[in-house]
Formats: C-alpha cells, sequence, structure tokens
C-alpha cells in the first residue's frame, strides 16, 4: 500500500496542525515544555497547534523553515506524530530527546547518535515483521555525530533499545537490558524504533540524538530509585543534543 500524503488544505486529526503549514524538516521531542523551548531557539517561531501532548510549532533556523513538535512518552502515542507527520508531507524527522546510557562508559551528561533501534517496543511489530530492522538514515547520523562532537561534550554512537516500559518491573517478559548491554547497545529509551520504521515506509530521512540522563546499570540502581533528571549536567547535554538536531535539520 503507497504512504498516505495528506492534501496542503487538511488538517493533521490528532496533531492539529494545517498540512500547509508544515515544513519539510521537523524535529521531534518527547516533552511539550521542551518542543516551546526549541521555539525559542527559532527566528519566526510560532505556534500551530496544542492538542494533547502534541504541541506544534513552526519557525526558521539559519533561514530554512522548520516543525517542531511534541509526541509524549512512549511509542504508540509518539508513532501518531510520526506518521502524521510523514502524511503531512514531512521528509525529514530527527528525534532529540533522553536515555538512560547500557554501557559504562555511556553516563550522566553525555551524547548518543543512534544508528539503530532494537524493536522492544509495542508498535513497529504491528507496521512490519520482526526481521526488518530500525534504521537511521546513515547520512543523518554521520552528520548528527559531527554535530554533536561541536559541543564539545561526551559523544557515542550505536544501537539504543526502545523499550515500552519507563520503570523497571519483576515481570518475566520485561526487557532484559543487561542481554542488551551484552549486546553492546549504547542507551535505552521508548520512541526511536517507531520513528525509524514509519520513516522507512515513508520513504523519508530519520535520525535521532540523545542526552543521557542517568545509567542505572552502571550506578547499581536497576529499579531507579534516585533518577533525577533534573541535574545542570543533563540539561547542558540536552541543550547540545538540540542545537546538534537542529542543526542537521536544516543543512
Amino acid at each position: 500500500m503507497a504512504p498516505v500524503r495528506l492534501p496542503a488544505d487538511a488538517e493533521l486529526p490528532l496533531l492539529r496542525a494545517r498540512v500547509s503549514d508544515l515544513a519539510d524538516r521537523a524535529l521531534v521531542v518527547g516533552d511539550p515544555a521542551r518542543a516551546a523551548r526549541v521555539a525559542e531557539r527559532l527566528d519566526d517561531a510560532r505556534q500551530l497547534a496544542d492538542n494533547r501532548e502534541y504541541h506544534v510549532y513552526a519557525g526558521t533556523h539559519r533561514g530554512v523553515p522548520v516543525t517542531v513538535a511534541s509526541h509524549g512518552v512512549g511509542a504508540a502515542g509518539a508513532a501518531v506524530c510520526f506518521e502524521e507527520l510523514a502524511r503531512g508531507g514531512v521528509t525529514r524527522i530527527i528525534r532529540s530527546g533522553t536515555a538512560g546510557g547500557m554501557q559504562p562508559n555511556v553516563v550522566d551528561g553525555a551524547i548518543v547518535v543512534a544508528t539503530g533501534a532494537v524493536r522492544a517496543d509495542g508498535v513497529s511489530h504491528q507496521l512490519v515483521p520482526t526481521e526488518f530492522p530500525a534504521l537511521a538514515t546513515p547520512e543523518l547520523t554521520i552528520a548528527l555525530k559531527a554535530a554533536a562532537a561541536q559541543t564539545g561534550l561526551d559523544v557515542h554512537s550505536g544501537v539504543v533499545v526502545t523499550g515500552d516500559m519507563f520503570y523497571p518491573s519483576n515481570v518475566i517478559t520485561g526487557v532484559d537490558l543487561r542481554m542488551w548491554q551484552r549486546a553492546g547497545a549504547v542507551a535505552v529509551e521508548m520512541e526511536a524504533a517507531a520513528l525509524f520504521v514509519i520513516a522507512a515506509l515513508h520513504g523519508i530521512e530519520s535520525g535521532a540524538v540523545f542526552a543521557i540522563d542517568g545509567n542505572p546499570l552502571a550506578a547499581q540502581d536497576e529499579s531507579m530509585d534516585g533518577y533525577d533528571p533534573y541535574r545542570e549536567i543533563v540539561t547542558r547535554a540536552v541543550d547540545g543534543a538540540l542545537d546538534a538536531a537542529l542543526d542537521v535539520l536544516v543543512a
């Protein structure tokens, strides 16, 4: 089935933005407050829509029109955002978010650029078979690594784990983070796999860059009792990841 494309005068059903107001490049973030923070970095910024967790802005960065949208927490709701942006004609989507480090050297304040994602989410398996890989666009990954390096922060790249569960649980069907750590996964987050798969289905570019806000495995805090993302070291990494994402978005 061919990807759906909406006419210019259409309104996206859940994002509530008009297709004609969208740029062909979009930066997506989980937190609506972070979307507003990104909008402050843009020239000629204006809010297009505000519905549920989906807050949408328009503006320019380095003279290039961009769209900024929040998608909330988790792959199911985020997939709505990615799908509607693609249906609205967006051809490049970069996610900038936070993630937990998984390797011992991927700790608070670092930046991770995803090359691909483990599909431990509940959405992507309903879109394509399990065997299909969730991969970022290689050119965007290379560019994101270079842009992130300019921040002066510690930068890593590799496969991330996309899971549906934020806090750990004793359920035996939960994601085995230690196993993925041994396999070389560098970070864990909740939406990238859905983005990469939906982008592939629509034939558009996608990438993801993350600020690391903790490493429960390295800290021996797998229950996440000590989790605190509201620290200066994390804020610096969030800003660095956003700057890298915006620069690559318009490159």
